[in-house]
């Protein structure tokens, strides 16, 4: 890992996109290992409008056998840069090149940032994840800051409840904090 020689600002924008952010659901399934996981489309939506709120930037690019990543403090320069080696199965193969690169990237921003992806703690491969019938229960996405935020906020705004949103998406503390402001606020 390489760095600036002062990170103090850089420190501050990833304190602050840390408040910003909260756990980046699972959106895509694996067929062939029948799991699921965060992909890098939908990693990259979660965290674009918190780092830019933080005044950060992140930056990918191959680099020979390997990918680095740049985190910078968009005002100061500041940064953190570290390179993942990517083996790639097949050479000479521009998919598998393609593959490797993609699934580098989304280990590395999740690094670099220290993102929290919604994990079950293992339950759902241990089968824990069932109803009072014995039926499984459906997971349900985890309701992070950003569009999906504004939506359930305007939800409030127009008469619906905490219970309602809850019955759509899993909810951190946090995030039930800032709902349970907004219908404080509306209750004014």
């Amino acid at each position: 890992m390489e760095r600036s020689e002062n990170i103090i600002e850089l420190t501050k924008g990833l304190a602050k996109f840390h408040s910003l952010v909260g756990k980046i659901a699972k959106d895509a399934k694996n067929p062939f290992f029948k799991s699921n996981y965060a992909s890098l489309s939908h990693i990259l939506e979660e965290i674009s409008e918190p780092l830019q709120q933080s005044g950060l930037v992140i930056t990918q690019f191959p680099n020979g056998s390997g990918l680095t990543t740049i985190l910078i403090h968009a005002e100061t320069g500041q940064y953190l840069q570290a390179t993942y080696e990517m083996p790639v199965a097949k050479q000479n193969d521009p998919q598998a090149l393609g593959s490797a690169i993609s699934y580098a990237r989304r280990y590395a921003v999740s690094s670099i940032l220290s993102l929290q992806i919604d994990d079950d703690d293992a339950n759902k491969a241990a089968g824990n994840k069932t109803a009072t019938d014995g039926k499984k229960v459906p997971e349900k996405p985890w309701l992070n800051k950003g569009e999906h935020l504004n939506k359930a906020i305007e939800y409030l705004k127009g008469g619906g409840t905490i219970a309602g949103i809850e019955a759509k998406y899993s909810i951190s503390k946090e995030i039930r904090t800032d709902l349970e402001t907004v219908v404080k606020g509306l209750k004014k």
